[in-house]
């Protein structure tokens, strides 16, 4: 085990992947000579040369269209945005082509594309740079999304995403690339389809995924104190979600609370709930709790963004209410 950076992580799993196969590549703004914004493809321009480490104008449509041609022909790109609210710019490839070319061709072609790179509420970003666009493309069919929260779950999902034969989503938050912690240095990977236990319990069920896991674990520090004894779930995949793991923790706990930084909105949120409301509803003994964002565009002020988004404060006394 080595103590690892997020971005660094991130950089290894690209890296080692672009060593065993060379059909994969890396395209965007920045990742070449640069190393990318959060410098997860440092130096590997130097390493792989030009025409894997392609730096890219800035026309977003242009080069997914590009990199989802490339991945027809047998290659298999890695898209980096530079932020990903810029792909909204690429949306129509991403969903028309993307998603639907392997169903639309009559499985004549793969799509082993990867798209990844920094999202979320980040520190005085502004709206345009800090949006939740979970909701936006978990709506788009024939894509996977996974959103990873440490290191080594950041690691072992890019391999697994790269290797995949369908397009891949990526999601990783910009306040999360500094976090360090343990990754094994032997080889290894993280399913596409599975959520992460973080902590078993049999109280109430929590569910989240990227940025927001550290703030319920905050939280949890304070809930054991209490007595209080939460199970914690982390969704890692928000397409497909895994709901069968979410429903083995509500048969023990009947109670859940489901955390995010996405938009209360038809947010991924929204999505579980339904889920469970359809066919596990006699499973609750309370109404589902949603801690989501605030349905506005995130404000540049410091303490008004800070307001939009849930702490660890909130999900301490929703779980008080819920054993008021």
């Amino acid at each position: 085990m080595t103590k690892t950076f997020l971005f660094d992580a991130l950089r290894q799993a690209t890296d080692e992947e672009m060593h065993k196969d060379s059909s994969v590549f890396v395209l965007g703004e920045d990742v070449g000579h640069y190393g990318g914004s959060y410098k997860v493809t440092k130096d590997l321009h130097a390493k792989y040369g030009d025409l894997r480490v392609l730096d890219t104008p800035i026309a977003e449509n242009s080069f997914m269209g590009m990199a989802i041609g490339a991945a027809i022909t047998g290659l298999r790109p890695i898209v980096e945005g530079m932020n990903m609210s810029f792909l909204l710019l690429a949306f129509n490839q991403i969903s028309n082509n993307a998603g639907m070319l392997r169903y639309t061709s009559g499985g004549n072609f793969t799509i082993p594309l990867v798209i990844r790179g920094p999202g979320g509420v980040g520190r005085q970003l502004g709206a345009e740079h800090s949006q939740r666009l979970e909701a936006y493309f978990q709506a788009i069919p024939g894509l996977k999304i996974v959103a990873c929260s440490t290191p080594y779950n950041a690691k072992g999902l890019l391999k697994s995403a790269i290797r995949d034969n369908n397009p891949v989503i990526l999601f990783e938050h910009v306040l999360l690339y500094n976090l360090k912690d343990d990754i094994p240095t032997k080889e290894y990977f993280v399913p596409l389809d599975k959520a992460e236990i973080v902590r078993k319990g049999k109280d109430v069920t929590i569910v989240t995924y990227s940025r927001m896991r550290h703030h319920v674990m905050q939280a949890v520090n304070k809930l054991v104190e209490e007595g209080y004894d939460p199970e914690i779930i982390d969704l890692i995949s928000l397409k497909p979600i895994d709901i069968n793991t979410i429903i083995d923790s509500l048969k023990k706990t009947n109670y859940l609370i489901i955390v995010e930084e996405c938009m209360k909105t038809g947010g991924i949120a929204a999505e579980i709930i339904a889920q469970v409301n359809d066919k596990y509803f006699d499973l609750l003994d309370a109404p589902v709790v949603r801690l989501s964002s605030q349905d506005i565009p995130t404000p540049y002020n410091g303490n008004l963004e800070k307001a939009t988004v849930i702490h660890p404060q909130q999900i301490i006394d929703s779980v008080r209410m819920l054993f008021a």
